[in-house]
């Protein structure tokens, strides 16, 4: 199998994925980010909101030292009283521990607070980040991931992920600082019972160590379940006619009853773990309360420390267990929002990326000389399957109308594919301009080359934004002359006009309306060439002719290349290409391909033999 040679942005991620290990997705999936790259995401949304985070910290901190009043409060009252102190030093001293809880009940509660701000804002730059990236993929990408992959990362994944930014992570941080508090607390009460205490917290060490080690990977497995679930139901849910009228029914239920049992057992493997983890934890927290009691009662004994001071350490280490247990709570969402973030930004590995971040350069793969379209000796198998298309030579020129014709299968779709720039050839080469169409940005890549095949999507949303999703400034003249061009005359009955609402709730477009819609965004678009896939196979013979001369007047003087099933669109285009078998084996003017008697005049004349198809000749 001969590759294409590396651009510099690939040579770059060549790099970059050679110095650190990451984890390999399922085949077909997208990438998964390793852990160095998402270290450094998490660093670069933090400096974005870097005084937010600064005092989420601060507030985190007071709130932790307010709540250690309380403890080292109690052991001065029990030394008081032991010492026959009076009742005023008692009040004193409890109404400090009453205003210690009411500070670290403010400080907490506004702790909590700008944690949630700074949450909440990441989680829109993890989201508005995530869109871009999505809509800078490859659609050979998303095709290959499916959409069940790209959606679980969008939803379920960013959400873990938004929820550990916004819940998760401002409590594991306040319990970690109240954690290291306490231990700094009693190590100052007494280094000896800190000692002790610190001792009797190994065994969580050892519990927690085991756990993370399996974990991570665990959970990236489970979500990669939910991923190829979300596939399965996808596919079945968007398929369901054609479920229905070939009978799958029995064999798509077990397909998802399979792809349930995987997530069920990925599910129970994260649940064994946790519980491993949890029994050990419990165990271990009352370890250190009970060894400074057992320690400091001798040490009393022999009046080597007070038993105020026994009393507070052993109340801090029993405070102890509250910000550890939050801490070993939130490891299994800690783990799993880890894995989450890594899918997230497993985006980025194929997403475009326009600076080179190692030099400081910014790529430059060439600008198109001109629109010429050139396919030089191209091979192309799916997946490393059989080839689908073989020793492919075509030479599209400016401003030529091109159709392709042929049988189904002949390889018209992906030729069409090769020359939008979806896909790569596997041997040999499509340049515009003398320049790889692949490899060309995507902002540049429409401009230079748009493909619209009898595949449409309505979104929704207005007419209005479904026009302007080509054009972002066309006024309402502009929008309204494009859907003239294709012979959409139904958007002048519209009550609201550019204003309806389409989808449900709406206005429900039928098939051919939602195709002429999809080529007024061509219109809009306004791109050098065009490549039409069948792509008015959804309308009566006699729209799709009316539409076709529309389409052929607005887009004068710019390159059409049409795979057409209508051979009327054949006998008007400059050329003709016809393909059998991954080949172009004929190329030249209808008259001339007619008269030479071959592979398309036996189609033409069999096409313009049928009675149906003469009211759309006229």
């Amino acid at each position: 199998m001969t590759q294409r040679p590396r651009t510099k942005r690939a040579q770059f991620r060549a790099r970059s994925a050679a110095s650190e290990p990451r984890p390999e997705p399922p085949p077909g999936h997208l990438p998964i980010a390793g852990p160095r790259q998402v270290r450094r995401a998490a660093a670069q949304l933090i400096r974005q909101d870097t005084r937010a985070f600064t005092a989420m910290l601060v507030f985190n901190a007071l709130a932790a030292a307010a709540g250690l009043v309380g403890p080292w409060l109690l052991g001065r009252i029990i030394n008081t009283v032991k010492d026959g102190g009076s009742v005023a030093t008692v009040d004193r001293l409890a109404l400090g521990i009453l205003a210690g809880a009411v500070a670290q009940l403010l400080l907490s509660r506004h702790a909590r607070y700008l944690g949630h701000r700074f949450g909440e804002r990441t989680l829109a730059r993890i989201r508005e980040q995530f869109v871009d990236r999505a809509l800078a993929l490859p659609a050979s990408v998303v095709e290959r991931a499916g959409a069940g992959d790209l959606t679980a990362r969008g939803t379920t994944d960013v959400a873990t992920a938004g929820q550990t930014l916004r819940d998760t992570g401002p409590d594991v941080f306040v319990a970690a600082v109240q954690a290291l508090f306490i231990l700094g607390a009693v190590f100052l009460l007494d280094p000896l019972l800190g000692a002790c205490g610190v001792l009797g917290l190994v065994g969580i060490w050892f519990a927690t160590r085991w756990y993370l080690r399996r974990a991570h990977t665990a959970y990236l497995e489970e979500g990669a379940a939910h991923s190829t679930l979300a596939e399965v139901l996808a596919a079945t849910a968007s398929g369901a006619r054609t479920v229905e009228a070939f009978g799958l029914r029995e064999q798509r239920v077990a397909d998802s009853e399979e792809q349930i049992g995987r997530c069920v057992a990925a599910r129970e493997r994260t649940l064994h773990l946790r519980s491993v983890l949890f029994p050990s934890i419990d165990i271990s927290y009352a370890v250190p309360v009970v060894a400074v009691l057992l320690i400091g009662g001798v040490l009393h004994d022999h009046d080597s420390v007070s038993l105020g001071t026994v009393v507070a350490c052993a109340l801090y280490l029993r405070q102890l267990s509250q910000p550890l247990d939050t801490i070993l709570q939130q490891v299994e969402h800690l783990q799993s929002s880890t894995a989450s973030f890594a899918r997230v930004e497993g985006l980025a590995e194929t997403a475009t990326v326009d600076m080179v971040e190692d030099s400081g350069q910014v790529e430059d793969v060439g600008v198109p000389a001109d629109d010429r379209i050139d396919v030089d000796g191209v091979c192309f198998s799916y997946g490393g399957g059989p080839e689908v298309l073989r020793d492919v030579d075509l030479s599209v020129r400016p401003g030529e109308r091109l159709a392709i014709v042929g049988p189904s299968g002949a390889g018209k779709t992906t030729l069409s594919r090769l020359l939008a720039g979806i896909d790569t050839p596997v041997k040999g080469s499509v340049t515009v301009g003398r320049v790889p169409i692949a490899d060309l940005p995507p902002d540049r890549l429409r401009r230079q080359v748009v493909l619209v095949t009898q595949e449409h999507h309505v979104f929704l949303g207005t007419v209005r934004d479904n026009l302007r999703i080509a054009a972002e400034s066309a006024t309402d003249s502009e929008l309204r002359a494009a859907l003239t061009s294709v012979g959409a005359d139904w958007a002048d009955g519209l009550d609201d006009g550019l204003d309806t609402e389409l989808g449900p709730g709406g206005r429900l477009l039928h098939g051919a309306e939602a195709q002429q819609l999809a080529l007024a965004r061509v219109v809009l678009a306004d791109p050098h060439t065009v490549i039409l896939d069948e792509a008015t196979a959804l309308l009566d013979p006699t729209t799709a002719r009316h539409t076709e001369r529309a389409l052929a007047a607005v887009l004068h003087g710019r390159t059409v290349i049409a795979i057409a099933h209508r051979l009327q669109t054949a006998h008007d285009a400059d050329r003709v290409a016809v393909m059998e078998d991954g080949r172009v084996t004929e190329l030249g003017a209808h008259d001339d391909l007619v008269s030479a008697d071959g592979a398309y005049a036996a189609l033409w004349h069999s096409w313009h033999s049928q009675p149906e198809e003469r009211p759309a000749l006229s």
